[in-house]
């Protein structure tokens, strides 16, 4: 049996700590997109971190990153790679992750604890079983994770390189895993590029169909689409606005919001001023579905973060004052709020059940 009085005693007490730590009046952000250590699974001391957050970031995602890339001797010799880029050597899944990241937040005492949401990530969607760890991670950490992800399915130079073969967003292994963020109440973090890197004329653009067909099957999931599904090469889409534009009006997807982090996101946002302007109208429109993060890997400090949000400047100065809040700030606290309490819910009812004879 799995269940014990003290597991319920520090569910019962993470679900009752006090939430903000810090004034939100007097930060600048919430960091949505935030990811404590890199491709070889090395970062910075999350103690570190929440100094580095000091009274600028009120709340911030932390998860690590769910690959790692392979030491070949073969392929680089004494060379150490670590960057999926410095290396044809395979990445793999590194489930440990998740225990590293539950491990260090509850080395934290309770105030810091209130400032972050740890995501479970270091699962394959591309396996039946993903759910399965997904469940598992709770159980074993509860009254820490808020959500899962970031998790891949296209990407840019990644997905081709991952052990096994690249995940899709046709298998029935990613419907399992958008079932139990729905069930649980799991904030949902995705991947996915909006395109191939250098599609040919016309192709036929599959990867927007699938991604709507499995976001439009699971309503109950909230799930947040990182960086507008632009990458390195990956450019948006000649008529990317005009799309979200439809996405974020079609019922069937209202449970998805987006979010505009990356330094890579902000150059194409920041590109000119009729980019900013097409982009704050957007937003000015639909100020409830977007949010501002980093996508910063593994700092040494707070600066590359600030950078990332002083490149949109314009773009801040374009919005509404309540539009601008609310990408900064009010949609991190609710989305995340509102997962906090739904997970807690159904871990204690998982205890509870555990418990029946």
């Amino acid at each position: 049996m799995r269940n014990s009085t003290a597991v319920l005693l520090t569910v019962a007490l993470a679900a009752a700590r006090p939430v903000r730590a810090v004034d939100p009046s007097s930060c600048q952000y919430d960091d949505a997109h935030f990811h404590l250590t890199n491709y070889i699974q090395q970062g910075p001391d999350l103690r570190d971190y929440v100094r580095m957050m000091g009274d600028t970031v009120c709340r911030s995602t932390v998860f690590g990153i769910p690959l790692q890339q392979m030491w070949s001797y073969g392929n680089t010799g004494d060379y150490a790679p670590t960057y999926y880029l410095q290396s044809d050597a395979p990445l793999y899944y590194y489930s440990f992750t998740d225990a590293a990241i539950a491990m260090a937040y509850r080395a934290l005492p309770p105030a810091d604890q209130a400032r972050l949401d740890p995501m479970i990530t270091g699962f394959n969607p591309a396996d039946m079983y993903a759910a399965d760890h997904i469940k598992r991670v709770l159980r074993t950490f509860p009254g820490v994770f808020s959500g899962i992800g970031e998790f891949t399915i296209h990407k840019e130079f990644v997905s081709s390189k991952i052990a096994g073969g690249p995940p899709s967003l046709t298998d029935p292994s990613l419907d399992r895993i958008f079932d139990v963020a729905g069930e649980v109440g799991l904030v949902v973090i995705l991947h996915n590029d909006v395109d191939m890197p250098f599609p040919k004329p016309n192709q036929d653009p599959y990867i927007t169909r699938q991604l709507r067909a499995v976001l439009s099957r699971h309503p109950q999931a909230s799930v947040i689409w990182a960086h507008v599904g632009v990458g390195r090469v990956v450019r948006p889409l000649k008529d990317q606005l005009g799309m979200l534009d439809r996405a974020l009006a079609d019922p069937t997807l209202a449970h998805v919001s987006i979010d505009i982090s990356w330094s890579e996101t902000a150059k194409y946002v920041t590109a000119s001023p009729e980019t900013v302007a097409a982009t704050a109208a957007l937003i000015n429109k639909y100020p409830d579905r977007f949010l501002f993060g980093t996508d910063e890997v593994a700092p040494a400090s707070l600066a590359p973060l600030l950078k990332v949000y002083d490149t949109y400047a314009p773009l801040w100065n374009a919005l509404t004052p309540e539009a601008s809040w609310k990408v900064r700030i009010g949609n991190y606290q609710r989305l995340f709020d509102a997962a906090r309490a739904k997970v807690r819910a159904w871990e204690r009812a998982d205890q509870k059940k555990g418990q029946t004879p």
